[in-house]
């Protein structure tokens, strides 16, 4: 069955129209918009790595097999974040490894992405901290472009608000609408929004950094931050006990350890640059 939804944007003058989550359907095989939107986020991800690592001299073979290795152990580890923190929601083993259905967590991938990078980095004896530089504005692409593809399964949404941006989404069966459209914030646009103003800014100094890892931990900070805020919003959070409220939001609790973690190595690394000025 396709899943088609009704959207709308009121406030902006946006009228209803349908998005459909299948964006082709070759012999049967059903081929989503999430997933080519993904894989366009992931070639533009490699692009930037590659165009970094021309700057820094360093062979393209090796950024090549680090692509394809952390891709695959980023994927792993993003399933494995978000069906650790769902177990209830399986009814068996296999269902698991139904990645296709959905249920992807992006620290989860961030996480594993990053020991991938630095186990690559320790058996070709490159430095961490620079490869970390040149890889964490490449996830905020996948950020910017992944979360359209939240937006063509109509998902990863707000609570309802009357704000004059305000997302309208009506379920339809079989393309008869059911329920009533419900007015929600659209977070994975604000979400998209922050990355890409992030994604920018720290392009732009860039060029300016004082020692390897700043790249790295302005990346974590700024998204830890944002995301932190944004989860508040959400309406599909995961949670780590049966209390449902703001504090048990795991993205939240995430965020908020990043943005402190990398402010901290931010600032300590700060303090130090002065002290060697004034020596």
């Amino acid at each position: 069955m396709l899943k088609i939804s009704i959207i709308s944007f009121p406030g902006l003058g946006i009228p209803e129209f349908k998005i459909n989550s299948v964006a082709l359907n070759i012999f049967g095989l059903e081929i989503a918009w999430y997933g080519l939107i993904i894989t366009l986020g992931m070639i533009l991800a490699c692009s930037y790595v590659l165009y970094r690592a021309k700057q820094n001299k360093i062979v393209t073979d090796d950024i090549i097999d680090l692509a394809i290795f952390t891709i695959l152990f980023g994927i792993i580890g993003a399933r494995l974040y978000y069906v650790l923190t769902s177990l209830s929601s399986y009814d068996s083993f296999w269902d698991v490894f139904k990645i296709w259905e959905g249920g992807l967590g992006i620290y989860g991938g961030i996480i594993a992405g990053a020991l991938t990078v630095y186990t690559f980095c320790r058996i070709k004896k490159y430095d961490f901290l620079m490869f970390a530089d040149m890889v964490c504005p490449a996830v905020m692409i996948g950020q910017i472009l992944g979360r359209f593809g939240n937006f063509m399964n109509a998902e990863a949404y707000g609570s309802e608000t009357n704000l004059p941006w305000r997302m309208g989404i009506q379920r339809t069966y079989f393309g008869t609408p059911i329920g009533e459209t419900i007015y929600v914030h659209p977070t994975f646009i604000y979400e998209s929004l922050w990355n890409l103003i992030g994604f920018i800014l720290i392009n732009k100094f860039y060029s300016r950094k004082k020692y390897n890892g700043q790249i790295f931990y302005m990346c974590f900070a700024w998204y830890g931050f944002g995301r932190m805020f944004i989860e508040l919003l959400r309406s599909d959070s995961l949670y780590i006990c049966s209390y449902h409220a703001w504090w048990t939001k795991i993205s939240v609790i995430v965020g908020f350890v990043f943005f402190m973690l990398f402010s901290t190595l931010l600032i300590i690394n700060f303090v130090k640059s002065k002290k060697n000025k004034s020596i």
